[in-house]
């Protein structure tokens, strides 16, 4: 009975191999400046890349409340503005009209927010928070705060306000 083949070593490179490898030319790129490109300078990759550690976090810190960071933004508006119309909390939020009105939905069924038509335009529909949105809101204002402190960790305080500083003038 034979044994089994052993599998091959794979054999070391010969002692000038680095010799040889830099004798060969190297192939230029042809594409100019375009070759200077680096995806990992460019603002929209590292913007991305910045609001995905913001996401994660805020995912963390908001997984027992069940909250969504644009369903956050939205009944923290609808708090702030005491009664808004449902086409106004989209642009305090920077909503299009389908996506504000599937958080509204949300935030509705949860019973976080009512909704009651608005006696000076029967077009439109008004939004105010519930008590239970407020209570939701005061359970979670500390998760808030240290959402920002935890995307903004790696920054000291002079690097944290002109980052912020700098982000809103983007607006």
């Amino acid at each position: 009975m034979s044994s089994p083949a052993q599998p091959k070593r794979p054999k070391a490179p010969p002692a000038d191999f680095a010799a040889r490898e830099a004798a060969i030319p190297q192939q230029t790129c042809s594409l100019g400046a375009a070759a200077d490109y680096r995806l990992e300078g460019q603002v929209g990759f590292l913007i991305r890349r910045a609001h995905q550690r913001a996401t994660a976090i805020f995912n963390r810190q908001f997984a027992t409340a069940g909250l969504s960071a644009v369903q956050f933004a939205a009944l923290v508006k609808v708090r702030d503005e005491g009664r808004v119309s449902q086409n106004q909390l989209g642009r305090l939020v920077h909503l299009d009209p389908v996506t504000i009105m599937g958080v509204i939905n949300r935030l509705a069924d949860r019973d976080l927010i009512r909704r009651m038509p608005d006696a000076s335009d029967k077009r439109r529909t008004l939004l105010s928070i519930t008590s239970i949105g407020l209570k939701l809101l005061e359970d979670m204002q500390t998760a808030g705060h240290q959402v920002s402190a935890d995307t903004l960790e790696p920054l000291d305080e002079q690097e944290k306000a002109e980052f912020l500083r700098l982000l809103s003038k983007l607006q």
